[in-house]
């Protein structure tokens, strides 16, 4: 744990570039501005990709969705990220073969043309070609279909990451191009000089102590929150995100038993829903349904579990219900909504990023997604450099390696660390009891939660469980079970008491119990 004034010496530096928020955009900043020799300091209310950042589909990819709804140049230059994000963090990104099950002739026409246009606009960075398969082989290749009616299909490539690793990956890159990045570090006020912003005050969620920040230009990268940092500055600013929720449920991968992900075309309300295998377990969403409230714990509406089960059961030969869900989580889109977005409608809303002066010394950044978070982070910071009269340096991570970043099969699990693996391996050959499991149904093992405390900046079992492991988002009450050992090897690496460790399982284990299905 943190003593406190840990970071009293970061108030005597005259930073560049204060990002708040540590999320996919701010940790995407930090890595570009430090890169570009600025003094970049980022601070984050809660852990790194606490919020929506650890909460998508896990897809790395242009957007079928969006190509049907001809926004061309959103999917070419999102394509192009794919292609860039799969050669920087290779152990992370891997290709994906997608499968369209087609239940009418006229389906696999329209199907069939759209991909090929998808191929087209990726270039030489494709992942590959789209396809016909037959009813045969579709069958054969994902056995869980429902084949009743069935025509055919086709099948793409696409990407598919962990999203709260890829974070973390993230926040060690900026720290190796100099930057320093506080979690549990919460802005209360703007600084200002007259009316320009020149810093923020904070609070440390972990000891109480409150500090002050200069800096030339401050980032609010808080993605749902951005209105909140924005009232600091102006309580009279009008709202400028719109908050989604986007709901995901997890089944055990025998409903499909394939190694490939399903896309389906058209739900119920004309949208698509995705069938992805994600840590040998099967993730299915999501929703995307408009909302007015936000916070960093939102909860699924029955309507949002409902919607995912019966459209999914659609698609699938052996029908789950809600007692076969093994977590649900919910994430909240910022998206940038025009003053003429209905109040109910998210269709309309942009799914591209939005970047502004909000004042002098102030810039925002909303919308976007995590598979383009590189070309907003590019953009946020030659806009600072503009603005606010840095020291000009071009963008150069096109071709930056992000920490970790390493040819693997994909076939361990300890893969996912990439580069990081053998310091795992080297501490379980220096204490051979760290090999052992921590869940006898999970393939963790003791030596990922030391690494997790040592190297990546865990602070809690939350931490630990949620965003390194993942396991809550897999399944909840095994990560119930698991915590009374997590908080044990932490407080034991942390030096700290039984108070400690007893309030941690407490915590966790509240927040555990709502991603398990309660029922209506």
């Amino acid at each position: 744990m943190r003593k406190p004034d840990h970071y009293l010496f970061a108030t005597q530096i005259d930073w560049d570039i204060i990002i708040i928020g540590g999320g996919a955009t701010g940790l995407g900043i930090a890595v570009d501005a430090a890169n570009r020799g600025l003094r970049t300091l980022l601070v984050e209310q809660a852990d790194f990709a606490k919020g929506t950042s650890s909460r998508s589909t896990k897809l790395v990819h242009g957007g079928v969705r969006y190509l049907a709804q001809g926004d061309i140049g959103l999917v070419r230059h999102a394509l192009r990220e794919r292609g860039l994000l799969a050669k920087n963090a290779a152990h992370l990104v891997h290709k994906e073969e997608f499968i369209i099950p087609c239940y009418s002739w006229w389906s696999i026409l329209i199907y069939g043309i759209g991909l090929t246009l998808y191929d087209w606009l990726a270039g030489k960075l494709s992942f590959g070609k789209s396809r016909y398969r037959p009813k045969k082989e579709i069958t054969a290749l994902m056995p869980g279909i429902k084949s009743k009616g069935l025509k055919g299909g086709i099948s793409y490539f696409d990407g598919k990451f962990d999203d709260a690793r890829l974070a973390i990956n993230l926040m060690q890159t900026a720290q190796e191009q100099g930057a320093l990045l506080i979690n549990y570090m919460q802005v209360t006020q703007l600084l200002k000089n007259d009316d320009t912003v020149c810093g923020v005050e904070v609070k440390d969620l972990l000891s109480g102590g409150h500090y002050n920040f200069g800096a030339k230009c401050v980032i609010n990268a808080t993605g749902i929150f951005v209105d909140d940092i924005l009232k600091l500055n102006n309580p009279n600013t009008p709202q400028m995100v719109r908050p989604s929720q986007g709901v995901h449920i997890v089944l055990k991968k025998e409903f499909l038993n394939s190694s490939y992900a399903l896309m389906i075309p058209k739900t119920s309300d004309k949208r698509v829903l995705f069938a992805v295998p994600w840590h040998e377990h099967l993730l299915v969403g999501t929703t995307d349904t408009p909302i007015e409230e936000h916070s960093l714990e939102p909860r699924a509406l029955q309507q949002e579990i409902d919607f995912i089960l019966n459209n999914a059961s659609a698609y699938f030969e052996s029908k789950p219900s809600t007692h076969d869900i093994l977590s649900v989580f919910s994430g909240l889109r910022p998206l940038a909504a025009p003053a003429k977005a209905g109040k109910n409608s998210t269709k309309e809303i942009s799914r591209d990023h939005k970047l502004v002066v909000s004042a002098k010394g102030l810039l925002t950044i909303t919308g976007g997604k995590w598979t383009t978070y590189r070309k907003m982070a590019e953009d946020t910071v030659s806009l600072a450099i503009n603005e606010m009269g840095l020291a000009p340096r071009p963008c150069a991570t096109q071709h930056l390696p992000i920490h970790g970043n390493s040819q693997t099969t994909g076939n361990d699990y300890l893969d996912t660390y990439g580069t990081d693996r053998k310091h795992i391996e080297a501490l379980c050959l220096q204490k051979p009891e760290l090999l052992a499991p921590l869940h006898p149904n999970f393939p963790y093992i003791v030596a990922e939660v030391i690494w997790a405390v040592r190297s990546e900046m865990a602070l809690t079992v939350e931490d630990v469980l949620s965003r390194r492991l993942r396991v809550l988002f897999i399944d909840a009450k095994a990560a119930i079970e698991m915590s009374t050992m997590v908080a044990s090897l932490m407080a034991t690496e942390l030096s700290l008491d039984q108070k400690w460790e007893a309030d941690q399982i407490e915590k966790f284990n509240k927040l555990a119990n709502g991603y398990v299905y309660q029922g209506k």
